[in-house]
């Protein structure tokens, strides 16, 4: 019978997020797959999980893909985890998770902690809905593309970014966007951890650290009324005369 493809949400900071069922998942499994098996290895050690790993991310990808599904194709439950969050959004695992569905092997997602989430419940903004759109390119003249295609998109954009663009992407959002409200979490649920409220330009100047990732939620545009158009005179007449003939109304 063939093994389960476990797809597991870790810490995204704080160790103590992790979920009872995400560490008996990891302490039952055959193999662990890891972004980093370094970075995976702190969070097995600190839960005394001895559980073997593997390194699967995108530069070992392709030679890692083949051995992983045989595994599981022979009866080995496998676990899929990044350095921190849910593989597959914005981090490696697409590919793996797709094959293992194309061969119809049982997939399960074992959900956790997300900086997407814990950003919502802290930037204050009315969240009806919010669009996800991972990281911006790193290339300057694709990133004022991208940015550019999210102008007309009528929810909180949410965002990851990395240190070393911060400042380029919340300048080109500012000068994109206009000056909106915004919300920057940096090491969300760490001990450093870093919470900005304000508009584009009040922020640019107040991340005084730029070790770790940025989540940055961008608030919807303020909803324009169409122009209003003056009737023509005949049409103010009209309505002129129905009310003084039918309302008992004086001219004046």
């Amino acid at each position: 019978m063939p093994g389960t493809l476990f797809v597991v949400t870790t810490p995204i900071g704080n160790l103590e997020d992790v979920t009872l069922r995400a560490l008996r998942i990891l302490q039952e499994v055959d193999l662990i797959a890891a972004e980093d098996t370094r970075r995976t290895n702190q969070l097995l050690q600190h839960f005394k999980i001895t559980t073997a790993t593997t390194s699967f991310h995108r530069h070992n990808e392709s030679k890692q893909l083949p051995r992983l599904l045989s595994k599981l194709d022979q009866g080995q439950n496998i676990a899929l985890v990044t350095d921190a969050g849910t593989p597959t959004i914005s981090d490696p695992g697409n590919t793996l998770v797709a094959k293992a569905i194309q061969q119809k092997l049982s997939v399960e997602a074992i959900p956790g902690p997300s900086a997407i989430l814990a950003a919502l419940v802290l930037c204050g903004f009315l969240v009806d809905g919010f669009t996800f759109v991972g990281f911006p390119p790193s290339r300057s003249i694709d990133r004022k593309r991208w940015f550019l295609n999210l102008t007309d998109e009528p929810r909180p954009l949410v965002l990851f970014e990395s240190p070393h663009r911060i400042q380029q992407s919340l300048t080109e959002s500012l000068h994109i966007f206009g000056d909106r409200p915004i919300f920057i979490g940096r090491e969300l649920t760490k001990l450093h951890e870093q919470r900005i409220h304000g508009t584009i330009s009040e922020v640019i100047g107040q991340i005084s650290n730029k070790k770790g990732e940025f989540t940055i939620i961008i608030d919807s545009a303020e909803p324009t009324l169409p122009p209003s158009t003056l009737p023509e005179g005949n049409v103010l007449w009209k309505e002129f005369c129905q009310l003084t003939d039918n309302y008992d109304l004086s001219r004046r």
